[in-house]
């Protein structure tokens, strides 16, 4: 009887951790699959002539990890933010501008009411953002990758 128990136990444990490692797989990897095809260097080169500021994701922030992060470099200008580099995957990126430097989760969620959502991130290899003509880049000096999803601060970058 207690050989069963055990044996039930062991089966359970295994079972739920091989369950939350499948879920974990999942989350990371279908944002992956489901990406569209990134810009190349001629898209990117385009819609980048126009650039006013150049800057370049790093993955030495404070609040970027392992799971969080960007690296390349980054144009800004008046109608797109482009990106030539790579990011982590993950659901949800956002592209905000700040009118300051942030490079951590709870910076950003304190000054989320000063800062402009720009728009979708669709890929992790380079990406091209329209910029809305209501947006002036001036009035701002950062560009910042933010997972709206799981509210996690992935990279930013100080262009002016």
């Amino acid at each position: 009887m207690h050989l069963k128990i055990a044996s039930l136990v062991k089966l359970t444990v295994t079972h739920v951790v091989v369950g939350v490692l499948g879920f974990a797989v999942g989350i990371y990897s279908l944002p992956i699959l489901i990406a569209p095809e990134a810009p190349g260097s001629a898209q990117l080169q385009a819609a980048s002539a126009n650039s006013l500021y150049q800057t370049a994701f790093t993955k030495d922030l404070t609040d970027s990890d392992f799971l969080h992060w960007g690296e390349g470099k980054v144009s800004v200008g008046p109608d797109f933010i482009t990106f030539n580099g790579e990011l982590s995957p993950g659901p949800d990126f956002k592209l905000y501008l700040s009118p300051t430097f942030i490079d951590t989760e709870s910076a950003f969620k304190v000054n989320k009411s000063n800062l402009v959502q720009v728009g979708d991130i669709p890929t992790f290899t380079n990406f091209i953002v329209e910029v809305d003509s209501s947006v002036n880049i001036d009035d701002y000096t950062t560009v910042i990758v933010w997972c709206e999803s799981f509210e996690q601060f992935i990279t930013a970058a100080r262009y002016k």
